[in-house]
């Protein structure tokens, strides 16, 4: 049996702790698939605050702002969240050294173009081993994620020249094409992140479990192989 082949476009934002979880969940769904499913994936640019400054902002303080919440149910959100990571696998807890730092929002602008030069000239997989790496670095590691020479340590750590990662930063063409991908977004009427997209076609909107990803993609195929 051959597997079928399948394109998926993430739309994300390396600030979303729901798309780190639903692209945990996806890959488990995959996993599960194997010989049955082939899968090629794609990230593409959505910055949720593309107006945040350089010296980002305390996360907690962030959702209270942003959503009207109060101290109390911004602990409870994050522990709910913390759970929720915790049954796909992934943990939200500090693994640096020493005393952990304030947990932070960052502009993500530069990211993004890393991650669109990653794919544009590396391919799916390196591109997947840096969205990784940016995540971990944010969630984890809790490292100043719009500080360019943490960004090219990162593209290193993910297999990128560093000559290149600099110049990607520059870039005013990537930067064009991460315009581009978030106006695509808008024209999906994409409005919150994760969002996959299947062939092209088929939207999967928020973080799924496994089951839901892998259901989705069993009728995808069913129905273009039925056509």
């Amino acid at each position: 049996m051959t597997a079928h082949p399948v394109t998926i476009d993430i739309w994300s934002d390396v600030m979303c702790p729901w798309c780190v979880i639903g692209t945990r969940q996806l890959e488990t769904a995959l996993a599960e698939l194997d010989g049955e499913i082939s899968a090629t994936i794609r990230f593409h640019p959505f910055e949720l605050n593309p107006d945040m400054p350089p010296e980002g902002e305390e996360q907690r303080a962030h959702v209270m702002r942003k959503y009207g919440r109060s101290a109390d149910e911004a602990a409870a959100g994050r522990e709910r969240l913390h759970a929720v990571g915790r049954q796909a696998g992934y943990s939200f807890d500090y693994s640096g050294e020493g005393d952990p730092p304030p947990a932070m929002m960052w502009n993500t602008r530069a990211a993004h173009k890393l991650l669109v030069m990653a794919l544009r000239d590396h391919g799916p997989a390196v591109q997947a081993r840096l969205k990784h790496a940016l995540f971990d670095a944010h969630f984890q590691a809790r490292r100043p994620m719009s500080d360019p020479a943490v960004l090219i340590d990162i593209a290193m750590a993910a297999g990128i020249d560093r000559a290149e990662a600099k110049a990607a930063l520059a870039d005013a063409e990537l930067d064009a094409i991460v315009t581009a991908g978030e106006q695509q977004a808008w024209d999906w009427n994409i409005t919150g992140v994760p969002a996959m997209i299947i062939n092209g076609k088929y939207l999967i909107p928020g973080a799924q479990d496994p089951a839901t990803y892998a259901n989705a993609l069993r009728r995808v195929v069913a129905r273009e192989t039925a056509l």
